[in-house]
């Protein structure tokens, strides 16, 4: 859903940060209202405009259009490049956005609710990390001015404010996601299909095209540059003889990455591909091999039975995997119940 995905776009960095990225971008809008950012943008490109105005009220705490400007700056921060939106995403980052902000301001309502405090220590410490966000005192004082109308009480109740949420959070989702060996473990063993590698072949590969002019003699014109093509390629010692050719002569995709095409599913080469490589030793190059006008010469690097895959070596992955889906599961399920017990309008 549009609430579970604006979510997740946070997860990387504590929310005092995002907010502090945020307001940062929101500092180049100028005091007056209403407010466009940048010069007139281009037809498909909707310019940033800030009034003030609310869009929506929670329990009765005002959102404004400033607040829903910062947070769509951090959904795409290439607006400030592009001097806005492009329209035909605006729609979907600004509900985004809107999502975003509200749910932030339940979670903020809901640790003044518990009284939960921050320590004067680290509000200093995250203060002297804001000011570290700006490039010059010029850019402070125009932060100031703008967003906290020269307030600097206003500023620390803005950074109190996102350390409580990220205290919430971290006390009702990010430790309460925490995943252990076991429950890693115990996935791995009930879902034994998902960790089933297919036989797969490793190779390189050599792609001769035919002409484009279509009144050439396609097969003759091609075969003749493909067999001098063979001729070198079967001249080839090692992977990266062959790569090296690869990216000389070859005319496919992956010709920029030494013709290696890495591992490969049977069921996804072609038919003569596989007839080869299942008569070739790892280390050799087929012969010339042509599948309708093209002409393909392969070095088969590696060929892998189907196997499934070791506990160790998925582990690490899986238990990310794990933690991130349960991490989105309780911030889901949080959202819901503060959303249960709140009055929202959106204005």
């Amino acid at each position: 859903t549009t609430e579970i995905y604006t979510l997740s776009l946070h997860d990387a960095l504590p929310i005092c940060i995002l907010v502090v990225t945020a307001i940062t971008a929101a500092a180049q809008v100028a005091s007056h209202a209403p407010t466009a950012i940048g010069t007139a943008p281009a037809a498909s490109v909707s310019p940033l405009l800030v009034t003030d105005k609310p869009v929506a009220r929670v329990n009765g705490a005002v959102l404004t259009d400033r607040d829903l400007l910062r947070e769509m700056y951090s959904i795409f921060p290439y607006a400030k490049q592009h001097n806005g939106f492009p329209k035909a995403q605006e729609a979907s980052i600004r509900q985004g956005a809107l999502e975003m902000i509200i749910f932030e301001e339940l979670v903020y309502q809901e640790a003044e609710r518990r009284k939960l405090t921050i320590p004067a220590a680290r509000l200093e410490n995250a203060d002297a990390d804001f000011r570290k966000q700006f490039h010059s005192p010029e850019e402070f004082d125009q932060y100031m001015q703008t967003e906290m109308h020269g307030s600097r009480q206003a500023m620390r109740k803005q950074i109190q404010r996102s350390l409580l949420i990220e205290e919430l959070l971290k006390a009702e989702v990010e430790d309460k996601s925490a995943v252990s060996l076991a429950e890693v473990r115990a996935y791995y063993e009930k879902n034994p299909a998902r960790f089933q590698q297919p036989e797969s072949f490793n190779i390189q590969s050599i792609s001769i095209l035919p002409p484009r002019d279509a009144k050439a003699d396609v097969e003759n014109a091609g075969r003749k540059r493909a067999e001098e093509a063979l001729r070198q390629a079967q001249a080839t010692t090692s992977y990266q003889e062959f790569g090296l050719l690869a990216e000389k002569i070859s005319e496919d995709d992956f010709r920029v990455n030494m013709g290696d095409h890495k591992a490969v599913s049977r069921d996804k080469l072609p038919p003569p591909i596989v007839k080869a490589a299942l008569a070739m030793q790892a280390g050799q190059v087929s012969g010339l091999i042509q599948i309708e006008n093209a002409f393909t010469i392969f070095r088969l690097n590696a060929h892998n039975p189907a196997a499934k895959q070791s506990f160790a070596v998925v582990k690490a992955d899986l238990k990310t995997e794990l933690q991130k889906s349960k991490y989105e599961r309780l911030r889901s399920n949080f959202a819901k119940s503060l959303r249960a017990k709140a009055k929202i309008e959106i204005v």
